[in-house]
């Protein structure tokens, strides 16, 4: 289990080891927040709780329109882990089936890859598509590809505690942690949005 890094505003930043968070907090960097009761950091002259939620004592600057790269890992969940195309999950597939990044207008016919031109298809249906659009292939599109927000990027590959849920509520709202509760093929909140 990571912990939660907060930013000195109370956003959350990252999931970071919890090594790295006592690191933190050791060199007076951090603060704990929120701890793993049954677990300890020992040497031979401290104890140190086991953190599941740190905040940076001095506020870091994190720009917000900084392009993020297209990433399988990020592709696939900002798509379910679903076919856009055939709409088959990833737990549908069978055998040789795996899910690929597509581009909707291929790169030898001047796409480009950015979050508007690529999509998680089935390896069935890229290979049906080929160097072809959607529309030549006999495909459609289930929805319209676009960039992620933050929060989706950041946690939407995550699993988060519901201490580290609090936090996400308290900065980001409902909603956020509504979106990360509806995602079928990744990881899930342990906590039901409401609670």
């Amino acid at each position: 289990m990571g912990c939660l890094a907060l930013n000195a505003s109370f956003e959350p930043l990252t999931i970071v080891p919890p090594r790295r968070a006592v690191r933190l907090v050791l060199d007076g960097k951090a603060e704990i927040l929120e701890e793993d009761a049954d677990r300890r950091f020992r040497s031979e002259r401290r104890v140190v709780p086991f953190p599941t939620v740190i905040r940076l004592v001095r506020y870091v600057h994190v720009p917000r329109r900084f392009r993020r790269q297209v990433t399988n890992t990020f592709l696939f969940a900002r798509d379910d882990y679903t076919c856009q195309y055939c709409g088959r999950h990833r737990s549908e597939l069978r055998g040789r089936e795996f899910l690929t990044r597509d581009h909707v207008v291929p790169l030898s016919r001047g796409g480009d890859n950015t979050w508007s031109n690529v999509v998680t298809a089935c390896s069935p249906c890229n290979h049906r598509k080929g160097n072809r659009l959607p529309e030549e292939a006999g495909l459609s599109l289930d929805g319209t590809p676009g960039e992620p927000n933050y929060v989706h990027l950041v946690w939407v590959v995550r699993r988060v505690t519901p201490a580290q849920a609090k936090y996400i509520r308290m900065f980001y709202g409902e909603s956020a942690l509504e979106a990360l509760s509806r995602r079928r093929g990744a990881p899930r909140t342990e906590l039901r949005p409401g609670e």
